[in-house]
């Protein structure tokens, strides 16, 4: 029981490793689309062990209630891995470096 409780912490663990790394890895088109996968790989494999330790008996950190939850918010994570929102703009406005750069250029004419 032991080893499954330390296969999901390792597999939760690496799984948001990859999502805190994933701005660094966004730099390389390739790189991201690796992280993207390894991170809903990571997930699917958590929630699978999450739900396995639940269901025959285990406890995580000593809570037999927490498994599930986090077995929910790891098929969340591996949705979300898949989301591609790269390129698109979300807000509708102007950012505050695009008007002091307009205001710059507007000083200098």
């Amino acid at each position: 029981m032991d080893s499954i409780e330390t296969l999901s912490q390792v597999l939760c663990a690496s799984t948001l490793l990859l999502w805190i790394l994933i701005a660094n890895l966004s730099r390389n088109d390739e790189a991201e689309d690796r992280a993207q996968w390894g991170m809903f790989i990571l997930s699917l494999s958590a929630a699978v062990s999450l739900i396995y330790l639940d269901s025959s008996g285990g406890s995580l950190w000593g809570s037999a209630y927490l498994p599930k939850p986090l077995a929910v918010l790891c098929l969340a994570f591996a949705f979300m891995a898949r989301l591609n929102i790269k390129g698109r703009n979300i807000s509708q406005g102007m950012n505050p470096h695009q008007i002091m750069k307009q205001n710059r250029e507007a000083e200098d004419e």
